[in-house]
Parts: C-alpha cells; structure tokens; sequence
C-alpha cells in the first residue's frame, strides 16, 4: 500500500512538470519552421506613424541619460515623435540634465511608486496629445534601454503593416559575468518560445514589458486599469481579452541591461514569478468564456503564467530522477527522459550565434540562481501591489 502512494505521488509530480516541459518542448520545436509572412496592412505608407514614447524612470540615475542620448540620435522626422520622461525620486542632477534635452520632463510625487502609475500620469499629461492625428502610437521603453537611431524609422514601417500590437526584440546589452550572460541567454530563449514561435503558427507573442507599440487611443483607455506591479502581464490580459494580436518584430532590437549580481537577480525573479501567480489568478475566471469564443491565445496566455520557471525544472527533474533511480530504477526512467527532453528543448530555443562553449561554461552558476528563484516562492503574495525595484550598478 505504501509503494503504491510514493508511485502515485511519483506519477503527479511526473505529470505536473511534464506540462511545462511540454509546452517548451512544442514550442521550441515549432521555432524551427519557416518564417510565418506578416499580415499585410491597408494603411498608407506614405504617412508617417506619430509616436509618443515614454521612459518611466524610478531611480535610474546611473543609466537613464545614456539611454536618453542615444534616443535622441533617431533619423525618424522630429515632428512625427515626442520624448517623454517620467522622472520619479531621481537626483536633482539628473533632471536638471534631462530638463535642458529636448523632450518633456514629468517629475510626479508618488505615495507609493510603479511603473504603472508612471505611464499613468504620462498619458493623463498628454490625454490629447496630437488629437485628429490618423495613426498614434505608443512606445513604452526602460530607463536602461538602448536603440539604435533607426529604431523608429523601423517601427513606422512595422506599424504600417501589422494590425496590432507590436512588441520589439529586446535583447542583453551587457555580459559583464556568468550571471548576466545566463540572465541574457534565458530571454533569447523566451524570445524564441513566447514570441517568434507563437508568431510563426499565427499566435500572438508575449510582451516583455519594454520595447512595446501600443494604440494612443487603445493605451489611453487601457492604462487606468493597471494596477500591480507587473504592468506588462496586465497590458496583455487586456490585449488578449480583446483578441487583439501581437506581432514580435524580430529585426526591431531594444538593448537592455542584464542584471550582474546573486541580489538583484533574486529581487527580479521574485517580482516576475508574483505577476506570474497574480496574473493566473486574475486570468482564470475568464477562460470559460474565452473557450466559448474560441480565443485561444486568452487560453495559452493563461496556461503560461502556471508553469514552472525552466531553472527551477534544470533543479528538481534531475533530483527526481537520482532520487527515483535510488528508490525504484524503472521508476527514474520517465524522469531521465523528460531531463533530456528539457535539455533538447532549451538548446533549440538558444539562438545559434549564443551556443557557444563560453555560454555553456556559465552553466556552474545555474544551481545557486535556482536556489534563490526556490527561495522565492515563500515570498509570493497573490494581493501584493508593491514595486520591486531592480537597481543597476556602476
């Protein structure tokens, strides 16, 4: 009776993980077809696209300037884009810099601050911002991002053919040592798994939370209704919700810093797996009703936010399968193989350039960044709305 419970228990725990490492598995295996051919636009293209793009910036002294400077460089028509700079609790330096750039300088006072509230205040700033314009958009960037002079003139050309929200290829600036590098790795492969893959069989992709093209007057509707501190997965329930699409301009790249040290690698985590388990709890109640429509994309957004981390799984299916092979051989057997299978999928999601015995050399940091997204879980709180901050250094 008692090996029939730890077999039975085996086999939940089995199934459990094997739902995440399905969905990785299939998605990294459809990254390897062909390019799926956007979805032509009627709009025309000699019309230029109007941007106002939003810079939330929460002490980010050390980095928001250079990413200002560089913004500055764009080639794109200077009558068709505003800068604009939420500046909340940074140093009077700092702003009185930005406050002799060309761009709008919003300084809030916020009891208790988010991102949220920081894009908030930047369209209640700007309500009518270029009211009868035919094609209004709006980018929203991280203090820490950097792009190149053509970013907008790149991101005109993807509206004017995409119906839709537009959600550009963020990628790692930075590499300074094996957290980062790891930090960097695991996004091109949510790149490939959440967004080109999801794209290449006609699924939206996922957002990321910067390097992001809204609708002014979708945005502007929207935006009151954001109210944790994951804006991003709230932004996409919405878009989801409305069966609006989301297009993952692969060629459209949004450099950003990766985090170089053990704290703020934890503190990041932490803030991604509560909008994680926030956002399965606010998004289950709808999905009857989004079967009903058949939206599928509501459904997949939804069984997203329920899986387990990959790195936290690179933990725990090779500790089952010692442990099972200990306990009962055969039994290791279906662990050993779902390991395999996570490590195929992982190394097909890499991107070609990144596969490199420099990268793979890093691996020996992958445990203790586990341990600490493990520690994590007891610090997850479904009500919270507190802003975790991840500080960059010098």
């Amino acid at each position: 009776m008692m090996w029939q419970f730890i077999h039975f228990i085996d086999w939940m725990l089995w199934l459990f993980m094997a739902v995440s490492v399905g969905y990785v598995a299939f998605f990294a295996l459809v990254s390897l077809l062909p390019k799926k051919k956007r979805q032509a636009k009627t709009n025309d293209e000699s019309e230029p696209t109007d941007f106002l793009v939003i810079f939330p910036a929460y002490h980010e002294d050390t980095v928001i300037c250079r990413s200002v400077e560089e913004f500055l460089k764009q080639d794109y028509p200077q009558a068709h884009w505003q800068l604009i700079v939420v500046s909340d609790h940074m140093r009077p330096e700092t702003n009185q810099w930005l406050a002799e750039q060309p761009l709008t300088l919003l300084q809030p006072t916020f009891e208790k601050s988010s991102k949220a509230k920081a894009l908030q205040f930047a369209i209640k700033e700007h309500d009518n911002w270029r009211e009868g314009a035919s094609n209004r958009k709006v980018v929203i960037l991280d203090a820490d991002n950097i792009v190149a002079p053509d970013f907008l003139t790149r991101l005109n050309a993807e509206c004017h053919h995409i119906q839709g929200v537009v959600q550009c290829h963020r990628t790692a600036k930075n590499s300074d040592n094996d957290i980062a590098a790891l930090d960097g790795t695991s996004e091109e492969i949510n790149n490939t798994i959440f967004r080109r893959a999801h794209n290449q069989i006609g699924m939206s992709s996922a957002l990321i939370g910067s390097g992001m093209c809204f609708d002014f007057e979708w945005f502007k509707t929207h935006v009151n209704n954001l109210s944790t501190a994951v804006e991003d997965r709230e932004l996409e329930a919405l878009i989801m919700r409305e069966n609006i699409y989301i297009h993952y301009a692969e060629d459209i790249y949004v450099y950003d810093e990766k985090v170089s040290s053990g704290d703020n690698f934890q503190r990041q985590r932490l803030r991604w797996m509560t909008g994680q388990v926030q956002a399965f709890i606010s998004m289950l109640p709808y999905i009857p009703k989004a079967i009903g429509k058949g939206n599928i994309n509501y459904v997949d957004k939804t069984l997203q936010q329920a899986l387990i981390p990959r790195s936290i799984l690179l933990i725990t299916l090779p500790f089952f399968s010692l442990l099972m092979t200990i306990v009962a051989w055969p039994w290791s057997l279906k662990w050993w193989g779902l390991t395999a299978c996570l490590c195929v999928a992982i190394f097909v999601a890499i991107p070609s350039q990144l596969r490199t015995r420099a990268l793979f050399s890093k691996v020996l940091a992958l445990p203790a960044l586990a341990w600490k997204m493990t520690k994590n879980i007891a610090g997850i709180k479904k009500s919270n709305t507190d802003f975790i901050h991840t500080s960059h250094e010098k």
